[in-house]
């Protein structure tokens, strides 16, 4: 199917509502079909367990479909999927190699995608076109532009998104937000951010591609190169696929750790709208930290290794607060368990990221982790990579979300390959 066609034909259904007969959702656990929220996955390597099960464990949701490249992930993820269905319904889940396909069917409610970051603005716009709800996986967006265009794309056709920010979720940096905004380390004067290196070249050999992986369709919109289990490891690999390193499929570190922790900065210093004005980089040639950005009120993040692996430290007037998934801790011994005053500010609560998506779903509301917060974060990563590699100062405009360079302005989007496009939504 190709997209032009797959856009006239799911166009009509974009506000569709699954409607199931009683006998197709089971006796034991029974809810009305309107409550029931039927998912697609897009994208089923190894972060998906986490998500299956998650969103499994909720009550509304069952499995309908999955799409991938790679037929034995496939073929696994398929097999789990419909073990989980069976508690629920014993709804058998079917398997697609384009994702198009997948998002023709109109008795799917809501699509979770976990493709590598280049699809990610493919896969986002197609389901938001089709008229699906979408939880997408941090880095929301490869590229600023793309970003941009996912965000107006979910407005458009009235979608709920929940970007996998997951760490707003968790009491440690949800406690560490409350505590900055209110002021009880007094005024932010710096903040320091460990989160790994930033984007490289991809200079990996290519080896022949096994027979189960379409590899002309995992490149998808990227610039062309040979396959590699490197970028695409086997099924049960022990390690994390490394696509998210290298320059055309991720963003390095930079992205995939800093989504989550430069997130929790913009969290805390009320930024999920905004951002910084500036980004300056070290003079050191292939410098892998020391990056600092800059926000209209003065405070510097610094990347940098502060001393604590994926972390983050606040330094304020009146203390300081250090954050990670492993700790939260302070100068002052009260804070990390204090009960915020009801008289404070407090940020959005959840305590589970996949309830609060289905919430929302029901709601048609925003989630914790809207489609702008998820730009405005992955924004922040996206410039901070441009600063290094082009080695200059460069000021950014988060209202008109531009440079006052050039060639930075240049790099805030990417070449399409071949047939492959997201402006025709």
């Amino acid at each position: 199917m190709n997209r032009r066609n797959f856009i006239a034909k799911t166009a009509l259904g974009a506000a569709a509502i699954t409607i199931l007969p009683r006998h197709v959702l089971g006796g034991n656990g029974f809810l009305a079909p309107s409550d029931r929220i039927n998912l697609g996955y897009i994208g089923v390597g190894k972060q998906v367990p986490t998500l299956l099960n998650g969103l499994m464990k909720l009550p509304e949701t069952m499995v309908l479909a999955a799409a991938d490249v790679d037929s034995t992930k496939l073929n696994k993820f398929i097999g789990d999927a419909n073990k989980l269905n069976a508690a629920k319904s014993g709804h058998q889940v079917e398997g697609y190699g384009n994702y198009r396909d997948l998002l023709a069917r109109k008795d799917i409610d809501a699509v979770v995608i976990a493709s590598p970051d280049h699809w990610h603005a493919m896969h986002v716009i197609d389901a938001a076109k089709a008229g699906k709800d979408i939880y997408c996986e941090k880095p929301l967006a490869l590229t600023i532009d793309e970003g941009r265009a996912m965000l107006n794309a979910v407005r458009k056709y009235k979608r709920v998104l929940q970007t996998g920010s997951m760490q707003r979720s968790q009491y440690n940096f949800r406690q560490a937000a409350d505590l900055i905004r209110n002021g009880y380390i007094g005024d932010i004067k710096e903040v320091n951010v460990s989160v790994g290196e930033p984007v490289k070249e991809c200079d990996l050999p290519s080896l022949p591609t096994p027979a189960h992986i379409d590899w002309d369709f995992w490149i998808g919109p990227s610039l062309y190169r040979g396959f590699s289990p490197v970028l695409c490891p086997p099924i049960g690999a022990p390690e994390w696929a490394m696509w998210r390193l290298y320059h055309g499929f991720g963003g390095g570190y930079i992205t995939d750790w800093g989504a989550h922790m430069f997130d929790i900065v913009q969290w805390a210093l009320g930024m999920d709208h905004s951002g910084p004005v500036s980004f300056t980089p070290p003079d050191i040639p292939q410098a892998k930290e020391g990056l600092y950005f800059t926000y209209k009120n003065g405070v510097n993040v610094h990347h940098k290794n502060w001393g604590a692996g994926n972390a983050i430290q606040f330094l304020g007037t009146e203390g300081k607060i250090e954050v990670s998934r492993e700790f939260l801790r302070s100068d002052k011994d009260n804070l990390p368990k204090l009960e915020i005053a009801e008289k404070d500010r407090k940020v959005y609560y959840s305590e589970n990221h996949y309830k609060d998506f289905v919430d929302a779903i029901k709601k048609r509301s925003k989630p914790i982790c809207d489609v702008e917060i998820g730009h405005r974060t992955a924004t922040v990563c996206n410039a901070a990579n441009i600063a290094y590699q082009i080695q200059k100062p460069i000021k950014w405009d988060p209202k008109k979300e531009v440079f006052d360079n050039p060639f930075a302005n240049n790099l805030k989007g990417r070449a399409y390959r071949g047939k492959w496009d997201y402006l025709d939504f």
